[in-house]
């Protein structure tokens, strides 16, 4: 992907991602310390994950633009 020949709005886009998957990190990190069911703790620890992925991901994608 050539990301040095995105337009601003799609830097815009991206970063308006980054915000949301931040958030999503954020709050997934918190609801951790509440939960006590072990299956949907493991989908709360998988989310979280994924989602740190995609703010990584993201990042690099603003960084090159």
């Amino acid at each position: 992907m050539a990301t040095k020949d995105i337009a601003m709005h799609e830097k815009l886009e991206v970063h308006e991602v980054l915000l949301f998957k931040t958030s999503c990190v954020k709050k997934g990190t918190a609801m951790l310390e509440l939960v006590e069911d072990k299956d949907l703790k493991q989908i709360l620890e998988e989310d979280v994950e994924a989602s740190t992925n995609a703010v990584k991901k993201l990042s690099k994608i603003l960084e090159k633009a």
